[in-house]
Protein backbone atom coordinates (compact mmCIF):
# COMPACT_ATOMS: atom_id res chain seq x y z
CA UNK A 1 0.00 0.00 0.00
CA UNK A 2 2.65 2.60 0.99
CA UNK A 3 4.46 2.00 -2.55
CA UNK A 4 0.95 2.99 -4.06
CA UNK A 5 1.09 5.82 -2.14
CA UNK A 6 4.65 7.22 -3.40
CA UNK A 7 4.04 6.12 -6.63
CA UNK A 8 1.39 8.10 -7.09
CA UNK A 9 2.68 11.34 -5.27
CA UNK A 10 6.13 10.67 -7.98
CA UNK A 11 3.29 10.74 -10.78
CA UNK A 12 1.67 13.82 -9.98
CA UNK A 13 4.90 16.15 -9.04
CA UNK A 14 6.01 14.72 -12.28
CA UNK A 15 2.68 15.93 -14.06
CA UNK A 16 3.04 19.09 -12.08
CA UNK A 17 6.45 19.86 -13.45
CA UNK A 18 5.23 18.47 -17.20
CA UNK A 19 2.40 21.11 -16.90
CA UNK A 20 4.46 24.07 -15.60
CA UNK A 21 6.99 23.83 -18.69
CA UNK A 22 4.48 23.10 -20.94
CA UNK A 23 2.58 26.62 -19.70
CA UNK A 24 6.21 28.29 -19.59
CA UNK A 25 7.05 27.69 -23.60
CA UNK A 26 3.58 28.11 -24.66
CA UNK A 27 3.99 30.77 -27.58
CA UNK A 28 0.68 32.01 -26.96
CA UNK A 29 1.88 32.86 -23.60
CA UNK A 30 5.02 34.45 -24.76
CA UNK A 31 3.05 36.61 -27.58
CA UNK A 32 0.89 37.85 -24.52
CA UNK A 33 3.60 39.06 -22.17
CA UNK A 34 5.85 40.45 -25.20
CA UNK A 35 2.62 42.57 -25.85
CA UNK A 36 2.42 43.62 -22.16
CA UNK A 37 5.77 44.93 -22.47
CA UNK A 38 5.97 46.45 -25.26
CA UNK A 39 8.19 44.00 -27.12
CA UNK A 40 8.61 42.49 -30.95
CA UNK A 41 6.95 39.09 -30.60
CA UNK A 42 6.29 37.27 -34.11
CA UNK A 43 3.91 34.35 -33.67
CA UNK A 44 3.08 31.66 -36.99
CA UNK A 45 2.92 28.14 -37.84
CA UNK A 46 4.63 28.23 -41.46
CA UNK A 47 3.64 24.88 -41.86
CA UNK A 48 -0.24 26.30 -42.01
CA UNK A 49 -1.12 28.72 -44.42
CA UNK A 50 -4.49 28.73 -43.63
CA UNK A 51 -3.44 30.13 -40.06
CA UNK A 52 -3.18 33.76 -39.82
CA UNK A 53 0.18 34.75 -37.98
CA UNK A 54 0.32 37.23 -34.77
CA UNK A 55 3.07 40.16 -34.52
CA UNK A 56 3.12 42.06 -31.16
CA UNK A 57 5.29 45.65 -31.90
CA UNK A 58 5.63 48.53 -29.49
CA UNK A 59 2.05 47.60 -27.65
CA UNK A 60 0.10 46.77 -30.92
CA UNK A 61 -1.02 43.45 -32.22
CA UNK A 62 -1.15 42.91 -35.90
CA UNK A 63 -2.60 39.67 -37.01
CA UNK A 64 -1.71 38.77 -40.96
CA UNK A 65 -3.56 36.76 -43.63
CA UNK A 66 -1.30 34.67 -45.99
CA UNK A 67 -1.79 33.43 -49.36
CA UNK A 68 -0.57 30.50 -51.14
CA UNK A 69 0.84 30.94 -55.00
CA UNK A 70 2.97 30.16 -57.22
CA UNK A 71 7.07 30.99 -57.65
CA UNK A 72 9.24 30.28 -60.31
CA UNK A 73 10.26 26.67 -58.55
CA UNK A 74 7.67 25.93 -55.85
CA UNK A 75 4.13 26.61 -54.08
CA UNK A 76 4.58 29.75 -51.73
CA UNK A 77 3.59 32.44 -49.45
CA UNK A 78 3.21 35.12 -52.34
CA UNK A 79 0.85 37.90 -50.61
CA UNK A 80 0.23 38.82 -47.57
CA UNK A 81 -2.67 40.96 -45.80
CA UNK A 82 -1.22 42.95 -42.07
CA UNK A 83 -4.02 44.84 -40.05
CA UNK A 84 -3.75 46.07 -36.43
CA UNK A 85 -6.08 44.36 -34.28
CA UNK A 86 -6.81 47.77 -32.73
CA UNK A 87 -6.57 51.04 -34.58
CA UNK A 88 -6.31 53.04 -31.40
CA UNK A 89 -3.51 51.60 -30.37
CA UNK A 90 -1.54 52.73 -33.37
CA UNK A 91 -1.40 56.14 -31.41
CA UNK A 92 2.37 57.04 -31.59
CA UNK A 93 3.84 54.84 -34.21
CA UNK A 94 5.96 56.31 -36.96
CA UNK A 95 6.30 55.07 -40.86
CA UNK A 96 9.93 53.44 -39.60
CA UNK A 97 7.71 51.27 -37.35
CA UNK A 98 5.89 49.61 -39.90
CA UNK A 99 9.07 49.02 -42.21
CA UNK A 100 10.35 47.32 -39.48
CA UNK A 101 7.48 44.59 -39.64
CA UNK A 102 7.51 44.71 -43.21
CA UNK A 103 11.19 43.62 -42.92
CA UNK A 104 10.13 40.76 -40.64
CA UNK A 105 7.74 39.36 -42.37
CA UNK A 106 9.51 39.03 -45.75
CA UNK A 107 12.71 37.81 -43.49
CA UNK A 108 9.92 34.68 -43.06
CA UNK A 109 8.43 34.84 -46.51
CA UNK A 110 10.77 36.39 -48.51
CA UNK A 111 8.68 35.99 -51.95
CA UNK A 112 5.75 37.60 -50.31
CA UNK A 113 4.36 41.11 -50.52
CA UNK A 114 2.83 42.77 -47.99
CA UNK A 115 0.35 44.62 -48.03
CA UNK A 116 -1.85 46.54 -45.37
CA UNK A 117 -5.35 46.91 -44.67
CA UNK A 118 -6.83 51.04 -43.92
CA UNK A 119 -5.68 52.99 -41.98
CA UNK A 120 -2.09 52.02 -42.10
CA UNK A 121 -2.07 51.67 -46.30
CA UNK A 122 -3.04 55.04 -46.72
CA UNK A 123 -0.75 56.53 -44.06
CA UNK A 124 2.08 54.23 -46.17
CA UNK A 125 0.85 55.51 -49.84
CA UNK A 126 1.09 59.31 -48.08
CA UNK A 127 4.50 59.38 -47.38
CA UNK A 128 5.56 58.07 -50.86
CA UNK A 129 3.68 60.31 -52.70
CA UNK A 130 5.78 63.57 -53.91
CA UNK A 131 3.00 66.08 -53.25
CA UNK A 132 1.46 67.14 -49.98
CA UNK A 133 -1.01 68.85 -48.89
CA UNK A 134 0.28 72.31 -48.15
CA UNK A 135 3.62 71.73 -49.35
CA UNK A 136 3.60 75.04 -51.55
CA UNK A 137 2.72 76.84 -48.00
CA UNK A 138 6.23 75.04 -46.35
Amino acid sequence: MMWLLRFLLFALIIFLIYTTVRYLLNPKRKLELAHEQRRYYFLDDQNNVRKNFLITYKGVLFEGEKYLGTTDNAFEVISIFVWPRSTSALKGMVREDFHFIEKKITEQYPNARVDWKSPIKEFMEKGHSSTTPFGDLI
